[in-house]
Order: C-alpha cells, then sequence, then structure tokens
C-alpha cells in the first residue's frame, strides 16, 4: 500500500467556465478534509474564456501547454512531486474519499486503476451508457479518462507518459498499463458531466464513440479520429 504517499492531480482545461466554479468547490473542500494530503494543478490548453482567471482567482496553481488533453497531462505531471497521479476532467466530481480509496487500493502489484463512473444528466440512457463503461471496462481491463484514471508515478514513466495523439490516449495509455498489472477498479463512483450526450444526443454519440474506437483499433490515425470527434 502507498498510503503514506503523495497524490498530484493533474487537470486539463479548455474553455471551462461552466464546470469550474464547481469544481473549484469541491477540490477546496477536499483539500480541508482530505487525507492522504495532495498537490494540484491545472493545465490550460490556450482557453479564450476566463478558465484561467477563475483557477488563478482562488488561489489554485495553472500552467499552460500546448492545447491536447495528451500534452496537457504530460505537463502537469511535470510539474508535480506526486508519487501518485490523479487525471480528472474538468466535468468531473470525485466521490468524497477518492484519494484514501487509491492509497487502499494500489497495493501489491497493482500500480493503476480506475473508478467507476456515473453520467449525470436527463437523458435515462445515460445510467445505461455509464453501467456499460464500468462494465466493459472490469471486463477490458481498459480505463477511459472520463472514470479519472490514477497510476504510480513510476508506472507512469515506464510507459513513457501519455502518448503524443490528439484522441484515445486514455485507451492506449490503458493498453501499455495492462501489460503492467491489471486496474483497480474502484466501485465508488466519479460523476461526470452528460453534456457532450445531451448535445450530440445519446445514441448518436454512443455511435460515433463505437465508430472511433472501432477504427483506431484498426490503426486509424488518432488525428483523424479527432476531427470526426470534434
Amino acid at each position: 500500500m502507498v498510503e503514506s504517499m503523495k497524490i498530484a492531480i493533474v487537470i486539463p482545461v479548455f474553455n471551462e467556465t461552466l464546470v469550474l466554479p464547481r469544481l473549484i468547490r469541491d477540490l477546496t473542500s477536499l483539500k480541508e478534509t482530505a487525507n492522504p494530503d495532495f498537490e494540484l494543478v491545472f493545465v490550460d490548453g490556450g482557453s479564450t474564456d476566463n478558465s484561467t482567471v477563475l483557477i488563478e482567482d482562488a488561489g489554485l496553481r495553472v500552467i499552460n501547454s500546448a492545447k491536447g488533453r495528451a500534452w496537457q497531462m504530460n505537463a502537469g505531471v511535470a510539474q508535480t512531486t506526486g508519487d501518485v497521479l490523479l487525471f480528472l476532467h474538468a466535468d468531473t466530481q470525485l466521490p468524497v474519499h477518492a484519494l484514501a480509496a487509491i492509497t487502499s487500493g494500489l497495493v501489491g502489484n497493482v500500480c493503476w486503476g480506475r473508478f467507476d463512473v456515473r453520467i449525470a444528466g436527463k437523458p435515462w440512457m445515460l445510467g445505461v451508457v455509464a453501467l456499460m463503461m464500468n462494465w466493459r471496462s472490469r471486463l477490458t481491463g481498459i480505463a477511459t479518462g472520463d472514470q479519472a484514471m490514477f497510476m504510480t508515478r513510476g508506472a507512469f514513466q515506464a510507459i513513457g507518459g501519455f502518448p503524443g495523439q490528439a484522441l484515445m490516449e486514455d485507451i492506449e495509455v490503458s493498453r501499455r498499463l495492462r501489460q503492467m498489472s491489471r486496474p483497480v477498479c474502484i466501485s465508488s463512483p466519479v460523476i461526470t458531466s452528460g453534456r457532450r450526450w445531451e448535445a450530440r444526443g445519446v445514441w448518436t454519440t454512443i455511435f460515433l464513440m463505437w465508430r472511433l474506437r472501432w477504427a483506431y483499433w484498426r490503426g486509424q490515425n488518432p488525428k483523424k479520429l479527432a476531427e470526426l470527434y470534434a
């Protein structure tokens, strides 16, 4: 167990003024009660709204990097010293005892993991989508960024960090980490926003994501897939 180790939370940001106030409140509260302690860094990929202003006004640390979650998360890791790395999307809420659950789960040879996810939103199908995501992840050992992936710094360094690609960086890093150990799957869910599902339509988004994953497994260029996703 790595309970004595510090956790570094890395949050990639790009035009997130709608969700940042809640995230900042949650993390401020977590900072006051967290056991173990943690360090926190936001990584902005060139926001054109007030994202960086909100973060700085809250007294939190934000750095700049090239746009793209893979590059932003790698840049954030380089600015931290934590022994365990937690990668959190700006629209995702951690459960109350998330940090303790992480340190309790990293036992033996286990070097990485993720949380179950619940998708917040009005469409009833979002519950089914989350259930299938969690089930698929447990079956395959592949995690997605929405599930708040975490890993030891040693594991991160061993796989060379997140691959420099525009999409599916979470799938690729899961494949590499899976060669080191199976992930620990924390059943207490993170809650992530269903905004992209609601904006595009649940079924449209389901078909799009399966299409993109299938294309990725067939070797399609992640840059082209990112263009389709956008």
